[in-house]
């Protein structure tokens, strides 16, 4: 048992605790550096426990509540590389928006800090949950956070309701999520995860084991805000402080599709055939993806076009986890990770802009940002990566779904996975060469006109440091790229991968203390076919980029036969997204609906 595996959970919990009984007295600028001095030592144990789990699982079972005869009463966390890189991510993440919000806010006492860690701790938690109910818990813990601080600046209508939207769609998705746990509590009696699919194996699926499975994958669909389960999403961050979109963007989306792959596997992998499951959970991922990119290139405000940007790559991660592979799965742990990170330094550079000029608005801030060039560089690369440019984290991810889609036969997922990284990728950029670069016209009437975002920001002070808010951006950039060049990323992914995949194996290792022989690290190269893909997106998005600034030069017969055919498409998927959450509700409903109904053609 390893001491160490409780601690990315107790540091940051302890010490809200500590900052709410004591924090009044001790000044906001010690506050802040308490709670910086907490992220960082959950950093430090998190990149600990990934090392120290690369030959086995560390499990932990609290109060000592070790299982008899592969019966489990007691709580546990199990680590391993994946689960102990997210709660790395989530540290280090929350590490930079607590120094990018140094002094931030003008007046909140120790209240921004402790919902902070809190927000820490809960995702950490999650990360290493071990069964399914404590694994609801830490998610709702998070997402309680996550309403408040998205709802921080409540003085402003705009967070109000954005706040309200996303608690609202993903209390439902909560209720979906404990009705599926009851559902498999009745059936197997257990709410450990290996000893679930245990009870499970060999089993026929039943009806209440696929509702039980619908349930589940809609409710954490919801909470990463997939297609259509995503409504609330881009309302949510972008309205929210930047400090908190750089968490909410980089990592609590994504922890949804985590929780999917890891129920999958360790849960259902024995009584739902992969090949049923596959093209329903690939078609959402795919929806997903070409829908989030669409919707990034309509919009000109910054926060809400990294919004659905984000929406667009949790499909493509969604779709790496429904392949149902090794690869597959492999390449949605490199996504996860390294397009949190890119992900969060864009959010950052935004930040930078809305301090500084007072806007988040693409059109409003055209040329402006040449007196801001770290955030331009930033805010480039980030897109430049995103766009599947080699050999970066993104690309690395891809060539895995890739090369995992060709050989089950699906080798029009490429293509289509290549098609929304340009959109999205290729809409950052265009962002970029309008605001730094001054290029593109000054109007566009088919961007969305939203509500001025940026108005719940602070504005600039001379009080913050610079460096406070260059030193996040360009960290997290800096990272985000150089993670693709760790010696064997993709062959360490595809270990850990199997790892999970190996549902028996896992069960001996958590439930009997049996670990499994140490498997060596397998090599990976790209194929040729990742790389023209790679090639293709990279040009593809640059040339998007361009369409995007100068699309009215284009001939006029050209945009008028474009306006018949894409006008009224246009028009009713900016109407879907109405801000109403009676409609989002409507449409989360049907969505769980269709999901069930797939799931129980297909197993049937």
């Amino acid at each position: 048992m390893d001491v160490l595996v409780p601690l990315p959970v107790a540091i940051p919990l302890l010490s809200a605790a500590a900052l709410t009984a004591f924090g009044f007295w001790c000044g906001r600028r010690l506050d802040d550096l308490v709670a910086i001095v907490a992220t960082a030592a959950t950093l430090a144990v998190s990149l600990l426990l990934v090392f120290r789990s690369s030959d086995h699982e560390l499990v932990y079972w609290f109060g000592g509540w070790r299982p008899r005869n592969g019966f489990a009463l007691g709580i546990s966390f199990v680590v391993d590389p994946g689960t102990a890189a997210i709660a790395t991510l989530v540290a280090t993440l929350g590490l930079a928006a607590l120094i990018f919000s140094w002094r931030y806010f003008d007046e909140v006492g120790t209240l921004f800090p402790v919902l902070m860690l809190v927000f820490v701790g809960a995702m950490c938690g999650f990360a290493l949950a071990g069964d399914l109910f404590n694994l609801f818990v830490w998610f709702e813990l998070m997402s309680v956070v996550a309403y408040a601080l998205t709802g921080y600046g409540v003085q402003h209508a705009g967070p109000l309701e954005g706040a309200v939207n996303f608690a609202v769609t993903n209390s439902v998705g909560s209720f979906c999520i404990l009705f599926g746990i009851g559902f498999l509590y009745a059936r197997t009696g257990a709410l450990n995860l290996d000893q679930i699919g245990a009870a499970l194996a060999g089993r026929r699926a039943d009806g209440l084991v696929i509702v039980a499975f619908t349930l589940l994958v809609g409710g954490f669909m919801t909470k990463a805000g997939a297609v259509p389960f995503h409504f609330w999403l881009s309302d949510a961050y972008a309205v929210a402080p930047v400090p908190v979109c750089i968490l909410l963007a980089g990592v609590m989306s994504d922890l949804g599709l985590h929780a999917i792959g890891r129920i999958y596997w360790t849960v259902f992998s024995d009584t739902l055939s992969a090949g049923d499951i596959r093209p329903v959970v690939v078609g959402f991922g795919l929806v997903t993806a070409i829908v989030g990119g669409l919707m990034c290139f309509l919009q000109r405000d910054l926060k809400r076009m990294l919004a659905f940007a984000t929406i667009s790559n949790i499909g493509a991660v969604l779709v790496g986890i429904g392949l149902l592979t090794r690869s597959g799965l492999a390449g949605s742990i490199v996504f996860l990770n390294t397009n949190g990170l890119l992900r969060s330094a864009a959010f950052v550079a935004i930040g930078i802009l809305v301090r500084r000029f007072k806007s988040g608005d693409e059109l409003d801030l055209r040329g402006q940002g040449r007196r801001a060039p770290i955030a331009g560089v930033v805010f480039a690369a980030a897109g430049l990566a995103l766009a599947l440019l080699p050999p970066f984290g993104p690309f690395l991810a891809n060539a895995l779904v890739v090369d995992s889609a060709d050989t089950l036969g699906y080798g029009w997922v490429p293509p289509l996975l290549a098609l929304a990284a340009v959109l999205s990728a290729g809409t950052i950029l265009r962002a970029a060469a309008r605001i730094f670069g001054g290029l593109g016209e000054a109007k566009d009437p088919l961007f969305s006109h939203e509500p001025e975002e940026s108005q719940a920001e602070p504005a600039d002070s001379r009080r913050v440091s610079q460096l406070l808010l260059w030193i996040p951006a360009a960290a997290l950039a800096v990272v985000g790229l150089g993670l693709a060049f760790i010696p064997e990323l993709a062959g360490h992914a595809l270990r850990d991968a199997g790892r999970l995949l190996d549902r028996s194996a896992h069960a001996r290792e958590v439930l009997h203390g049996v670990a499994p022989p140490a498997t060596p690290t397998p090599s990976y190269s790209p194929s040729a076919t990742a790389y023209a893909y790679g090639a293709a997106s990279t040009l593809g998005a640059l040339a998007f980029a361009g369409f995007g600034l100068y699309r009215r030069r284009l001939p006029i017969v050209l945009r008028r036969a474009a306006a018949r055919v894409a006008d009224r498409p246009v028009a009713g998927l900016k109407a879907l997204h109405s801000g109403v959450v009676g409609d989002y509700v409507a449409w989360l409903t049907a969505g769980v609906a269709l999901l069930g109904g797939l799931v129980a053609v297909m197993v049937r």
